[in-house]
């Protein structure tokens, strides 16, 4: 028997309902996979256990007030690191993309050169040249390492984005008499933010982590702070109640990214059918939003509506 399964796109999908033992052979896959998982957690519980993570000395650190101040102090750099690298990675990345779709041969060979340098040099290289060769605050070095890598990979993952855009769209748009801009904010931006967007949203994932590479240039974020704390020989060194304390974290605000790319495209999806009731009620001749006199409108003869063939 087959079956249609429509996802929360609106696609949708054939597919072959499993008969009994189909049914009986997934249940065992997935009791012995469970039981694997069990075995493998129970085991690092155990070995947590054996080495004495959890006594009372390795966790008395977390129960201070200092200890704890410490630690949202090393929180807060980091997420004032991510914004300002995350804010000035987009308008980068947007930059050197809309230099590599110049219609200008030298322009387009420039932008071509700093995003391919900036994307093959590693991250950890350039916040070191900037810190040491050109003498930066720890900050500004991080934000400047983390903003000329990630904005040269969105910069690609701009300008692949528009390009994936169907070329005959653009084309239309053109005979219809819109301008470059028009065209590009318009007709090729808004598809390619929706196709772009998970990959956007990676690529900042990407840049949050990397802002614990700030601990190496005495940056004091999340992980400097931690290192503090597992390095005390008063604590016994609770190295690993410290990392079990600063991963959730992370990969909770990494989570929390992934919601927001989710939230932004079911508003853009809302934005869509609001857009669609828009243009089906707008003055015949109208192609953009706003108001009519500033539109390019299609042209018309005598004889009807000239052909665009």
């Amino acid at each position: 028997m087959t079956a249609v399964a429509t996802s929360s796109t609106g696609s949708t999908a054939l597919y072959d309902i499993p008969g009994p033992l189909a049914r009986r052979r997934h249940l065992l896959y997935g009791a012995v996979a469970t039981a694997l998982i069990a075995g493998l957690v129970a085991w690092v519980v155990y070995l947590l256990f054996d080495t004495h993570q959890f006594t009372a000395q390795k966790w008395d650190p977390f129960t201070y007030k200092g200890i704890q101040e410490l630690l949202l102090r090393g929180l807060g750099n980091t997420l004032k690191a991510f914004v300002y690298a995350a804010v000035l990675s987009l308008a980068l990345g947007g930059v050197l993309a809309t230099a590599r779709l110049s219609a200008h041969r030298p322009v387009r060979w420039l932008a071509t050169l700093l995003v391919e340098f900036f994307r093959a040099m590693p991250v950890l290289v350039m916040i070191f040249f900037v810190f040491v060769a050109l003498k930066v605050q720890p900050l500004p070095a991080l934000v400047t390492g983390l903003t000329l890598y990630n904005g040269s990979v969105l910069a690609e993952v701009f300008r692949t984005g528009v390009n994936t855009v169907d070329r005959g769209q653009r084309e239309a748009a053109y005979s219809l008499g819109m301008r470059k801009t028009q065209v590009m904010t318009y007709v090729l931006v808004p598809q390619a933010l929706r196709a772009m967007l998970p990959t956007i949203i990676s690529q900042l994932v990407v840049a949050l982590k990397d802002t614990s590479l700030g601990f190496l240039i005495t940056y004091e974020e999340f992980l400097h702070a931690g290192k503090l704390i597992a390095g005390n020989l008063d604590y016994g060194l609770p190295f690993i109640p410290v990392v079990m304390i600063i991963s959730p974290i992370y990969i909770g605000m990494c989570m929390l990214l992934s919601w927001l790319a989710h939230w932004v495209a079911k508003q853009q999806r809302r934005s869509l059918k609001t857009e669609a009731v828009e243009v089906a009620a707008a003055e015949p001749g109208t192609l953009l939003p706003g108001p009519a006199e500033h539109q390019p409108r299609i042209p018309h003869s005598p004889d009807g509506p000239k052909s665009f063939e």
